[in-house]
């Protein structure tokens, strides 16, 4: 398995976590808050799962790099989301449909479920330290 592969895998299996908190989160948010719940869960989990797919598409992105053009894209991509927060936040603010416990808590719940399955999936990835090494044939006798 190699490093691209581990991030597809990443974004597949955040893709279905997100359905999932999506349904859940999103009949929470309603059971308790109403539409206003339901609308602040699923901006909560669509923030965290942004983020997390912005993560591993740039990582996708920055291992066909050398070094210093990986670490500018992977900074780049973090300042990228930083600022997009920043943003949204400040836009969601004030807006009469947000429930900010509701909001708060998919968020929460959210990003544990992806640094889960980013540990998970790499844990599992047995990456080898040197990736897509052939060795030299053994000499002969």
């Amino acid at each position: 398995m190699n490093a691209s592969s581990i991030f597809t895998q990443i974004l597949k299996y955040t893709g279905v976590l997100a359905l999932v908190i999506a349904v859940v989160g999103g009949g929470l948010g309603y059971f308790f808050a109403g539409t206003d719940g339901l609308w602040s869960a699923l901006v909560g989990v669509g923030l965290a799962i942004l983020f997390a797919a912005i993560t591993a598409a740039s990582m996708l992105v920055a291992i066909r790099f050398t070094l210093g053009a990986f670490f500018g894209i992977v900074m780049g991509a973090w300042l990228l989301k930083l600022v997009i927060f920043i943003v949204l936040l400040v836009a969601l603010r004030d807006q009469p449909f947000v429930n900010d416990v509701v909001l708060f808590l998919a968020l929460v719940v959210s990003i544990i479920g992806t640094l889960a399955v980013d540990a998970l999936v790499v844990v599992r990835g047995r990456l080898s330290y040197v990736s897509d090494a052939t060795l030299p044939p053994a000499p002969q006798d």
